[in-house]
């Protein structure tokens, strides 16, 4: 049950609110919703985002956080992704007809692979909303139903901190967007979003902690985690609520996603202290920008309680302000959007060490009996999780003061593949340290660099033979590979030449490949065959001359899986910071004329970089990035229905061929490592978007015409039962096509592999070529014809053909 065609089909759209649009996937995450229907018989929809849709369940009595209740949820048609934040009325005598409340929103996390959860029938997945949270089961039940259709699931909750709390369907009677009832819904009377009647209170100086080399004293202090976030006042009150950056700059606007949690809170005004950190299960300041850029998913981890319905508590010491802080939030959901920071009691040295092991940023010591004092002191002390090492020095950056020989060191490792760039370090030198340092470096000078680095970042760096050992205090390394918040300690003088400088800036994980440093290269991404993400960058480094060919200069969509086939999958257009600078990028307008950075690459370097950042498949455009306007190739993408086997999709491919061969054009086939196969044809670039789109549809609707028990040229479910669609919306300005070699993110991680006209016979299906196959073969015997004009009398002959057809049938 895929696709919109049902939903298309059962919809009046000029006479229904509902949307008909299909949406925009969410950039970061998967989100959620539960819509409150009051239609012939009261039932809540759960909406699921996965594949480009909403998948969804009609939940009978509502959801239950009681782990012995099980409510029955009847799958429905799948719906649009703008279908996710609808309120409305649907009209009398439509489908559907009632009242349709958004009850609940927020993000979803599957626990196990998705679509092997919906294919088996029991699908665990973890739930960030307003309302609903915790850990949930969706399971399919067996027999057959009296409607053949009709499937029936159960949702049960997993027993965690969010089983058994009130009932939910009791405690929630209106909007979660809007706060409207269901009588407000129906009228269609202006919002009424619940207010806060206190005093808005205003930003205050944020108390701030002090560098320590030493856990505080557990008699007189807690810990608590330090975390990697925004820190953030939040003002609840009249006009509310606000969110206050540390330097008391207004970005409520940018953090707009937990306001509907936020109005939650019970209490007349308030001023929170705490951290914004990326919600949804993701997490790390790289991801929190990526999260900014796409709008959410956030958490607000509260620490501190300033304000009170009025009432400065900022006076009372530590443990009461968080006694009422626990009280505030005692009625709100657990583990959702607005939780509260873990509070470390008695010693804390195990709980340190678990941390730093980890990969954390250390803890935060608060003195229990102080007040909230604005600025720094000693009554918060700061212990950050500190990393040391040796590196190489390659070379120094002049400084603009006086009297210093320079202003920082460049850093480097020697590693399997060579020196690796590391980055800098500006400090921990003292005069004489800096004389020692500029007397050692100067016989050393070279004038071409002994290590790959942006440009931008060496820009008037003095290069020196990699000959220095030095030792550095440093934070943790960025996803690009650079130390963070390095500190110079001395010079190892015992370690003179590179092969002795071996202690890893990244933990051991983190291979270096075409010059881009790996993180968590251990990380499992496919099962069977086992297949991490340094073996998957291997891969890519060793195709990238099959690749690029197809794959340079053209602007690129990521099918980013950051956790593996278990975890979250999001298509990915516009890159953010944190990318490797290797991953290049365009800025391209839209048809408003409005620029939008895409990425594309043009070595293996960009191919390994976006691999660094997730990606598992590479999608590529119909145009190369210096002729945007003028795509060169059109692609067909045969894209069978579930109960056709391969031997139909094979037949329907050299069909296709010969009937392009017929109106001279000539082409070459791969399989898409999904289902399918994709033809191509290479064009010369002068034919526009519309034209190429034009005639690609009119190819499409010329072999669906000819023989429509075979083939469709429509999207629709519905329409493709026992056919073929010839999916022919990939040749318009913005699509993409799954690149050639492209591992594909699906069980047994097949790739998606040229193959000739002559072997297509022998083929058995679409999925048919592992990495190491893909790899032995290369393009084997496929030569792709040159370039073809999409001339006058091709598309003439295309139109003879369609009036022929359309003669015959009449």
């Amino acid at each position: 049950m895929a696709g919109l065609g049902p939903y298309l089909d059962k919809r009046d759209f000029g006479a229904t609110p509902e949307p008909s649009a299909d949406g925009t996937p969410s950039r970061l995450g998967l989100r959620y919703s539960m819509q409150n229907h009051d239609a012939t018989r009261l039932h809540w929809d759960l909406r699921l985002e996965w594949g480009g849709v909403l998948l969804s369940w009609a939940v009978t009595r509502g959801p239950s956080l009681d782990p012995a209740e099980k409510r029955l949820a009847v799958r429905t048609e799948d719906h649009p992704l703008s279908y996710l934040t609808f309120e409305g009325q649907i009209p009398k005598g439509h489908y559907g007809a009632g009242t349709v409340m958004l009850w609940d929103l927020g993000w979803w996390q599957p626990l196990e692979p998705a679509a092997r959860g919906l294919s088996k029938g029991h699908l665990k997945f973890r739930l960030h909303g307003q309302r609903m949270t915790g850990d949930w089961n969706l399971i399919r039940m067996k027999g057959k139903t009296a409607d053949a259709k009709r499937e029936n699931w159960l949702l049960v909750k997993i027993d965690d901190e969010a089983a058994q709390q009130r009932d939910p369907v009791a405690r929630y009677k209106t909007s979660a967007s809007s706060g409207r009832s269901f009588a407000a819904i129906k009228a269609d009377k202006p919002a009424a979003l619940p207010d806060h009647r206190g005093t808005l209170p205003r930003h205050q100086p944020v108390q701030l902690a002090t560098l320590t080399e030493d856990l505080a004293d557990a008699a007189t202090h807690w810990h608590e985690l330090k975390l990697d976030g925004y820190r953030a006042q939040v003002a609840l009150g009249a006009g509310g609520p606000r969110i206050f950056t540390r330097a008391g700059h207004d970005w409520t606007d940018r953090f707009a996603d937990l306001l509907p949690a936020l109005r939650g809170v019970p209490c007349k005004s308030a001023l929170l202290d705490g951290e914004i950190v990326a919600g949804a299960g993701l997490q790390g300041f790289g991801t929190l920008q990526d999260a900014i850029k796409a709008g959410g998913p956030f958490r607000y981890v509260a620490f501190d309680l300033l304000q009170l319905d009025g009432r400065d508590l900022m006076a009372l010491p530590l443990t009461k302000r968080r006694t009422a802080l626990e009280k505030l939030f005692r009625p709100l959901p657990p583990m959702g959007a607005l939780t509260l920071s873990p509070v470390i009691h008695g010693p804390a040295d195990e709980a340190f060490s678990m941390i730093c092991g980890a990969g954390g940023e250390g803890l935060i010591a608060k003195r229990t009996d102080a007040a909230y004092r604005g600025g720094r002191s000693r009554d918060w002390l700061k212990i950050k999780c500190r990393r040391q090492g040796e590196f190489l020095i390659v070379g120094w950056q002049k400084s603009d003061s006086r009297g210093r020989p320079f202003a920082s060191l460049v850093l480097a490792e020697q590693r399997a593949g060579g020196l690796v760039y590391l980055g800098k370090v500006g400090s921990g030198f003292d005069d004489e340290m800096m004389a020692d340092l500029a007397r050692r470096m100067a016989p050393l000078a070279r004038k071409t660099a002994p290590v790959e680095a942006p440009r931008r970042e060496v820009s008037g760096v003095t290069w020196i033979a990699p000959k220095l050992v030095a030792r550095i205090d440093y934070a943790e390394t960025t996803a690009q590979g650079r130390l963070r918040h390095a500190v110079f300690l001395g010079l190892q003088t015992d370690k003179p030449t590179p092969k002795q400088a071996t202690s890893p800036p990244v933990p051991l994980d983190r291979p270096t490949l075409a010059g881009i440093a790996l993180s968590s290269g251990d990380r499992v991404i496919f099962q069977t065959p086992r297949l991490t993400k340094a073996g998957l960058a291997e891969y890519y480094l060793a195709a990238a001359p099959l690749m690029l060919p197809e794959l340079a200069n053209r602007p690129l969509s990521l099918l980013r899986l950051p956790d593996g086939m278990a975890g979250e999958r999001f298509f990915q257009k516009h890159p953010g910071k944190g990318f490797p600078d290797a991953l290049k990028v365009q800025d391209i307008e839209d048809a408003e004329g409005s620029a939008t950075p895409y990425a594309y690459v043009t070595d293996a370097a960009g191919i390994v970089g976006a691999v660094q950042m997730g990606t598992v498949e590479f999608h590529i455009w119909g145009a190369r990035r210096d002729r945007l306007d003028r795509p060169d190739r059109l692609v067909f993408d045969l894209d069978p229905d579930e109960g056709l086997g391969f031997a139909a999709t094979r037949r329907a491919a050299l069909d296709l061929r010969d009937r392009l061969t017929g109106l001279g054009l000539a082409s070459w086939a791969m399989l898409s490592g999904g289902k399918g196969i994709h033809i191509i044809v290479p064009l010369r670039r002068q034919a526009s978007w519309d034209t190429v789109k034009l005639f690609s549809r009119g190819v499409a609707m010329l072999a669906a015409g000819s023989q429509p028990e075979r083939f469709t040229a429509e999207m629709s479910k519905v329409k493709r039962k026992g056919r073929i669609f010839i999916d022919w919306l990939r040749n318009e300005r913005g699509a993409t096509a799954i690149a050639p070699f492209s591992v594909r993110a699906r069980p047994g991680a097949p790739v998606a592999c040229p193959i000739s006209w002559d072997e297509l016979a022998r083929i058995r299906k679409a999925s048919a070529f592992s990495t190491r196959q893909a790899l032995d073969r290369g393009w084997a015997d496929v030569v792709p014809p040159p370039p073809q004009h999409l001339t006058a009398p091709v598309i003439e002959a295309l139109d003879r053909a369609l009036s022929e057809m359309s003669r015959a049938r009449d």
